[in-house]
C-alpha cells in the first residue's frame, strides 16, 4: 500500500539532497516520478530555465510549481494517464494548505502513488506552518532530518536575522532566505538568542 511519507526537519539538513537523492534512484530504475515545489521560492531561478529545487550541494532538478489554487490530485492523475507514475515527491512542503495534503493522502490511498514531502516543521517563530501541521497530524511515516547546530547538538529551530546578524522577532511567517537569513540552532541558542537580543 502507498503512503504518505513527511521528511522534515530545520534549514540546512539536507531536504532537497535527500528528495532529489530519492528522484534519481526511482528514475535510475526507469520509473516516472512527478516533482513539485512552492511557486513563492523563486531561489533556483540563477540556474536557468527548468530547475525548480537545487540543493547546497550542487544537485537540481526541474519541478511543477504549487500555489495555494494548485490543485494536486487533479495534476498528478492528469499526468498518471499520460505514464505511470511511481512517486509523487513535493519540496517545500510547509507551504502545502491542508486541503492540498488531503489530496496528497488521497494520491497515496486512492491512486496508489507514495508521495515523498519535504519541508520546515516551524518557523522563525517556532510556530508551525500549516502544511506541516497538516502533515504532521496525516503523514503514514514521519522521518526527521538532522542538521546541526553550532555547538555539535540537533538544531531543530530556524532563526531569522536581519542583514546585520540580528534576531528578527515579528513579520510574515514566510519570507524566503538562505543562510543569510537564516540560521539552523538548536532550541537553547535559538531560545539564548532572542533572550540576548531582547535585552539589547
Amino acid at each position: 500500500m502507498a503512503k504518505l511519507y513527511f521528511y522534515y526537519a530545520s534549514m540546512n539538513a539536507g531536504k532537497s539532497t535527500n528528495l532529489l537523492q530519492a528522484d534519481f534512484n526511482y528514475r535510475e530504475r526507469g520509473m516516472a516520478t512527478m516533482l513539485w515545489t512552492a511557486a513563492l521560492d523563486d531561489r533556483p531561478a540563477h540556474l536557468g530555465e527548468g530547475f525548480a529545487i537545487s540543493s547546497r550541494v550542487g544537485l537540481h532538478a526541474d519541478a511543477h510549481r504549487f500555489t495555494a489554487e494548485t490543485d494536486l490530485w487533479q495534476a498528478v492523475n492528469a499526468e498518471q494517464v499520460r505514464h505511470p507514475l511511481a512517486c509523487v515527491l513535493v519540496d517545500e512542503a510547509q507551504f502545502l494548505t491542508r486541503a492540498q495534503v488531503w489530496q496528497l493522502a488521497d494520491i497515496a490511498d486512492r491512486a496508489g502513488i507514495p508521495v515523498l514531502c519535504y519541508g520546515l516543521r516551524t518557523d522563525f517563530r517556532g510556530e508551525l506552518f500549516a502544511g506541516s501541521a497538516a502533515l504532521l497530524g496525516l503523514a503514514d511515516s514521519l522521518v526527521e532530518l538532522k542538521a546541526v547546530c553550532h555547538c555539535g547538538r540537533k538544531a531543530t529551530m530556524n532563526l531569522r536575522v536581519d542583514a546585520d546578524g540580528s534576531p528578527v522577532h515579528e513579520g510574515a511567517q514566510t519570507e524566503i532566505g538562505g543562510n543569510e537569513r537564516y540560521l539552523s540552532l538548536c532550541r537553547a541558542h535559538f531560545s539564548a538568542a532572542l533572550r540576548a537580543d531582547a535585552r539589547s
